[in-house]
Parts: C-alpha cells; structure tokens; sequence
C-alpha cells in the first residue's frame, strides 16, 4: 500500500481534493476539473483505489437533522494494555453504533471515543450498557460538546 504522499503527483492531489469536495463528481467532470482526459483520470482513480489511498465512497449525513445532537467524548482507562487487550478492546469498540470514533491515545488514559446519541438519557444507557462493560475497562470520564465549531473530513488541499 502506498502511503507516502509525496509520490503522488499534481493530478493524483487534484484528484483527492476534488473527490473530497464532492465524491459523486462524474469521471467526466472530473477529467475537466484537473486537466486531463477521461481515460486516464479513470485510470488513476482505479489506482488511487487500489492502493487503498481511496478507501471508499459515502454520504455525509446531518446528524442534528437525525436527532443525534448529543456528543460525548470520553476518556476511557483499561485494566490491561497488552496487546491481546488492546484487540479485545478495539474489536468491542467496532461493534458499538454509537461510537462515532475511537483513538489509541498517548496520555494518562488509553482512549478517547466520540460518542453521537439523541439525548443525555440515551448517552447515559450507552455508557452503562455498552462502554462500560467494553473488554478492559477500569474506568471512563465523560465530556459533553456544546457546540460543534468543525467536522469535515480531509478537506484540505493537498
């Protein structure tokens, strides 16, 4: 797999950033966009893909306008930090529809999770039910949002 962006030439970038603003965009308005003709921009976006540098396709949902405007980050301590821990933890945490993400972070606890429920009341049962009883845990600390003030995705240019 290819992760050095720096063996990605101009159109390659253009490509992403394009795709990043708008991901239904036509190959054919693609092409337009960065400069190129059809086919090979329909070539280099197989290879994007393929490279697993595009990892995927899919809507950007509102989640205020689906109700889910309560967020939640929360500090998450484990028991145990090898790494059969680690797995059994991070494999939980995949199966949890409300954990929006999830990061192995380097501090005095282990993880952060993002967590999007409709209210406090439901925020309370995914902590109780779910979080808390997720492989490994000793113990979490919960911070509200108030306000989202950025959520995008990889947006800028590269």
């Amino acid at each position: 797999m290819q992760n050095d962006l720096s063996s990605l030439d101009r159109f390659d970038r253009a490509i992403l950033t394009a795709l990043a603003e708008d991901g239904r965009i036509s190959v054919t308005d693609l092409a337009r966009r960065i400069g190129l003709s059809k086919s090979p921009t329909q070539a280099r976006l197989k290879r994007l893909e393929a490279d697993g540098i595009i990892t995927g396709y899919r809507a950007m949902l509102d989640p205020i306008r689906l109700g889910l405007d309560h967020v939640a980050f929360v500090e998450v301590r484990l028991t145990d930090t090898r790494e059969k821990a680690l797995a059994e933890f991070n494999s939980a945490v995949r199966r949890v529809a409300e954990i929006e993400q999830a990061h192995m972070i380097a501090s005095n606890f282990d993880y952060l999770l993002k967590i999007r429920t409709r209210s406090m009341t439901e925020y309370r049962t995914v902590l109780a039910e779910k979080i808390s009883s997720l492989p490994h845990v000793a113990n979490t600390s919960t911070f509200v949002a108030m306000e989202a003030v950025k959520e995008t995705g990889l947006l800028a240019p590269l």
